[in-house]
């Protein structure tokens, strides 16, 4: 089975500076405050963070089995940070403060 750590490391390093031009433009425009868009984007950001860090781990592990576990994990992780990204681009769109 083909690895997906680097994979999750590289998507997820890319979102997560996404999320952060989110969170910055929000600030920027003093919207941060009348809507739950920036505490979704700071989820998906933590998701994010944590999804590389455990990628990241999964392709340094020597023992296999705490690999699979890490790469499961991060990627569990990647999945909740897609569906929050994907809610704060939905509430932006559609105007919904």
């Amino acid at each position: 089975m083909e690895k997906k750590s680097p994979h999750i490391l590289n998507a997820s390093s890319g979102l997560l500076g996404f999320c952060l031009v989110i969170l910055t433009s929000l600030e920027i425009t003093k919207i941060s405050n009348r809507t739950y868009i920036d505490e979704i984007a700071g989820i998906a950001s933590l998701c994010l963070a944590t999804s590389c860090f455990l990628s990241f781990m999964a392709i340094r592990c020597v023992n296999e089995k705490r690999e699979i576990k890490y790469e499961n994990a991060a990627d569990y992780l990647f999945m909740t940070a897609l569906f929050c990204i994907s809610a704060s681009v939905i509430l932006v769109t559609l105007n919904i403060f």
